[in-house]
């Protein structure tokens, strides 16, 4: 393999990644509102000369290079999360900006700069004929992730009946390579009370109050919680809070809150349900316990039900789609920091639901997730195409 051609290919294709990534910056998609930018990257697949590139009804893009019954996958979420306050942007955040070495803008890391690489890896895989017979690669950039991660795959995998025989996560990596994360579930804890008037607090029984004994509990809880050697500790936290009353002039009759709850390697949807349950104030008050489920319809209106749990995941350091990257990355780059993702991706549902390894490797910085003036790096965007594009050839030669 031709490493220093095909390093020199991608970086003949900056300015080509760059105009693309900021022609999709400036198209807001939040979760179930990705339909231009979903339609704006079909068009550049066509440009670029994919074999097959389409819709599936749920508003996912797929783009086909190749011919084979062997199929590797590139994946990328599409969507982006909100903007949060506004005033702590210093530039627009759908205009953007770019200067010598960077680009700024919402969905800069992540993670639509991951679907760039990815679409421009492949098209740069054709051009030196890169794929190897028997192969097919599949470039996709799902919707709804930052919403309910993995359902796009759990649509693609069921309903499409696509298995590769592993899927590269194109989410920021700070240039590392990433072999797996902790998952996560959403709880919800309600309480109920009942409600008299305020003058007379003592003729109630205040939720509000019970649950705050109930959140001091939680916080105690993820004090004690399993910690494992590579993925680290699982944790929960308070994210949101809720309450009735008749008025302001009312005792609270009903108080509930939700919990993110990270899971690692050992832990389970049952095992951490059963935490809290078993908390002395959830006993005490009768609290009620549950997992969320997810009925937001996508972008095409398609709604696919799902409970809120996204599994753990991880491979081994020699598994052969870890190897590959390995390989691919130490041909023009040399030798790779291999970690973990501290938040979760589409592996909670490729590999966490289904067993499909996956391996992580993208343009941008977790930090930059989710973060006010969000930025990416040129230079991560040409090693991970220049990468991605070596990545079934050195497949083919681990197995």
């Amino acid at each position: 393999m031709n490493f220093d051609l095909i390093k020199q290919t991608a970086e003949r294709y900056e300015k080509d990644m760059t105009a693309f990534l900021r022609e999709l910056i400036a198209i807001p998609s939040e979760s179930a509102e990705e339909e231009g930018v979903a339609k704006r990257i079909l068009a550049e697949m066509e440009k670029l000369g994919f074999d097959e590139c389409f819709l599936d009804p749920m508003g996912n893009v797929h783009g086909v290079m190749g011919k084979g019954d062997r199929l590797i996958a590139f994946d990328g979420h599409i969507d982006t999360v909100g903007l949060g306050e506004r005033s702590n942007w210093r530039f627009d955040p759908y205009k953007g900006y770019e200067n010598e070495t960077e680009i700024g803008g919402r969905g800069s890391s992540d993670q639509t700069g991951g679907v760039v690489a990815a679409v421009y890896g492949a098209k740069i895989m054709k051009e030196l004929d890169l794929i190897p017979e028997g192969c097919r690669v599949l470039v996709t950039g799902t919707v709804q992730e930052e919403d309910c991660d993995g359902l796009c795959w759990q649509y693609i995998h069921n309903e499409m009946g696509i298995t590769p025989a592993f899927v590269v996560i194109t989410e920021p990596t700070d240039r590392g390579i990433y072999r797996g994360h902790r998952g996560r579930m959403e709880i919800r804890v309600e309480v109920k009370g009942v409600s008299c008037h305020g003058s007379a607090p003592e003729r109630g029984d205040n939720a509000i109050y019970k649950m705050a004994e109930i959140v001091l509990d939680v916080k105690e809880l993820n004090d004690r919680l399993h910690v494992d050697p590579f993925l680290g500790k699982g944790t929960v936290t308070v994210t949101e809070q809720f309450y009735n009353s008749p008025s302001r002039c009312a005792v609270a009759d009903f108080a509930a809150i939700s919990l993110d709850r990270r899971l690692t390697d050992g832990e389970t949807w049952e095992s951490a349900l059963e935490e809290v349950r078993s908390l002395p104030s959830v006993k005490k008050y009768g609290a009620e316990v549950s997992m969320y489920r997810y009925e937001r319809p996508s972008w095409t209106g398609l709604v696919y039900p799902t409970e809120c749990y996204f599994p753990t995941w991880v491979i081994p350091e020699d598994h052969p789609a870890c190897r590959a990257l390995v390989a691919a990355h130490q041909g023009m780059y040399g030798a790779p920091r291999v970690d973990k993702w501290t938040f979760s991706t589409n592996g909670v549902s490729i590999m966490g639901r289904y067993g499909i390894p996956c391996i992580g490797f993208g343009p941008g910085a977790e930090a930059q997730a989710h973060a006010p003036n969000e930025i990416t790096w040129k230079a991560d965007l040409v090693r991970c195409a220049a990468v991605y594009a070596a990545v079934p050839g050195c497949y083919a030669e681990t197995i």
